[in-house]
């Protein structure tokens, strides 16, 4: 309860702040809030849902890719003093590197169509989840892995019971953080190559000068946001409930 209220309160203050901006600027580039929000009500149905669905089950899709090839692999590699001397050079190299810049190569390889906007996303999503779960694994404390050794654990055992549940709120917190980014680059992937999706149909909406539906799908990839935001944030409640004893 009293998230929804802190939510309330926040959708509150930025209406607030929209429509005093949107009169200071006095452009029609800047409606309201009013006619932006009654163009999401009455677009709702016939075209941002289902553009809605199409920009999130691309990134529901990457994420879940960059989820399970990054984190067993960053979590090896923070194990495994050899492999990391090996790969961390590699990934260090490689991390800096924007990878948005990529996306005129996988357009050339891949099409048009999802696959070269869920490849990006992924790519970016798995560096991300790779870094934070190797560096989580390396920083599990020696005592807490030889005290399940001492009582006879297997390499596997403390994998599964001591590194694992040690890592998993960082990479929570990583894919939480990299939510926002990959909605960033569909939206940026979805404009400048794609047919469908929110980010087409906001620039379709700015080529028409129909700044109030573009507004519309502002709103609606905002709300895309928020809700794979809260869905983690579930998802880590459950999962990681032993962070949640005292709160």
């Amino acid at each position: 309860m009293r998230r929804l209220l802190g939510y309330i309160g926040a959708v509150a203050v930025l209406l607030a702040g929209w429509w005093l901006l949107s009169v200071a600027v006095g452009s029609p580039a800047l409606p309201g809030p009013a006619p932006a929000i009654s163009d999401f009500v009455r677009l709702w149905g016939s075209d941002l849902f289902p553009q809605l669905l199409d920009s999130a089950w691309r990134v529901l899709a990457s994420m879940t890719i960059g989820v399970v090839l990054g984190a067993p692999l960053g979590l090896l590699i923070g194990r495994s003093p050899r492999l990391d001397s090996v790969a961390a050079p590699l990934v260090f190299l490689t991390y800096p590197i924007p990878k948005i810049v990529f996306l005129p190569v996988l357009l050339v390889l891949l099409g048009i169509g999802n696959a070269p906007k869920i490849a990006l996303i992924t790519i970016i999503v798995f560096f991300q989840i790779l870094v934070t779960a190797r560096d989580a694994a390396r920083g599990i404390p020696v005592a807490s892995v030889l005290s399940v050794r001492s009582l006879g654990a297997t390499r596997g055992q403390v994998f599964r019971h001591v590194v694992v549940p040690a890592a998993l709120p960082d990479i929570f917190t990583a894919l939480r953080i990299g939510t926002g980014t990959a909605i960033a680059v569909l939206f940026f992937s979805e404009s400048v190559a794609g047919t469908s999706g929110l980010g087409y149909y906001i620039l379709d909406a700015w080529g028409r000068i129909a700044y109030s539906e573009m507004f519309a799908g502002i709103i609606a990839m905002a709300l895309l946001g928020v809700v794979l935001y809260e869905l983690l944030e579930m998802a880590e409640a459950r999962v990681c409930r032993w962070t949640r004893v005292g709160r």
